[in-house]
């Protein structure tokens, strides 16, 4: 335990204090969705709680799935759940764009219900969504149609919307994401790159992350870019929304471009620090 005065320690790069009860774990969770099973794990603080939860969404097809950010929002107080979506990685049923939107929803709203959340001492009022990638769109799609996720941020969000568009028009970028997509399939069932891009021209504008605004102005919203980025560059994916958040007046709007690829490889710490210090301001820790 921590005496009077010592400083907090730092949760990302040191272990909670010790002696706190319950002690922190990691129990593996299993939510049911449209009839498939979604399987993830719960990484939940040490001590009594109840603790403020993060949900992240993970990118497509998944490879990058930020554990170590959950692992440093555990260690900051925060139960921090990642999962996969139906028909990626061993799970049953089919992989589709609504589909991540559906299971992300899901997700968030199983955590919340009480004798979940009695289980696991989690803070059902008190619940974030943080998504990188295409992740980072389900994040911020997730938050606008649940008033109750208290704060959401996007890490090199992927807009569907905005490729959509340029789909649409640009016929040699249209089969670039397609060829894009299939090369990424081997952990996904059920679908193929024309069937992701025929899926993103259909929804269409319905998917324009810009046209959230509305939707998020009574959220605290954190936008993150990155500058070295070729899947999601800033100009198509960030800065226009950003800009569009910006002319609505959103009060709690925070964003920042980080100079790194699409995975962060390089600004890990950077990102768990903004991250961190972004929900204790909207959210709060437990700690």
């Amino acid at each position: 335990m921590l005496d009077a005065g010592e400083p907090t320690p730092d949760p990302v790069a040191a272990d909670p204090a010790d002696g706190l009860l319950p002690p922190a774990s990691t129990p593996p969770l299993r939510v049911l969705s449209a009839g498939q099973t979604l399987l993830g794990l719960l990484h939940l603080p040490p001590g009594p709680g109840p603790h403020p939860l993060v949900v992240l969404l993970h990118g497509f097809p998944g490879n990058e799935r930020n554990f170590d950010l959950a692992q440093a929002l555990r260690r900051a107080g925060y139960a921090a759940v990642v999962f996969h979506y139906r028909g990626s990685w061993g799970v049953g049923g089919t992989y589709s764009w609504r589909h991540i939107l559906e299971d992300s929803a899901r997700v968030v709203a199983a955590l919340r219900e009480p004798d979940t959340a009695a289980k696991h001492r989690l803070a059902p009022e008190r619940v974030a969504v943080v998504g990188h990638s295409v992740g980072g769109f389900a994040a911020l799609m997730t938050a606008a149609v649940d008033p109750q996720v208290c704060a959401v941020a996007s890490v090199a969000g992927f807009d569907l919307g905005a490729v959509a568009v340029r789909c649409r028009t640009d016929p040699a970028g249209r089969a670039a994401f397609v060829t894009a997509f299939e090369q990424e399939l081997l952990p996904l069932r059920g679908t193929s790159g024309e069937a992701l891009v025929s899926e993103m021209e259909s929804a269409g504008a319905e998917w324009s992350l810009a046209r959230l605004a509305p939707r998020l102005a009574d959220r605290p919203v954190l936008l993150i870019g990155t500058g070295r980025d070729d899947v999601a560059p800033v100009q198509i994916h960030h800065e226009p929304v950003v800009a569009a958040y910006r002319s609505h007046a959103l009060p709690r709007l925070e964003h920042q471009v980080f100079m790194t690829d699409h995975s962060l490889s390089d600004c890990r710490v950077a990102l768990a620090r903004t991250v961190i210090d972004f929900l204790d301001r909207s959210v709060g820790a437990a700690r």
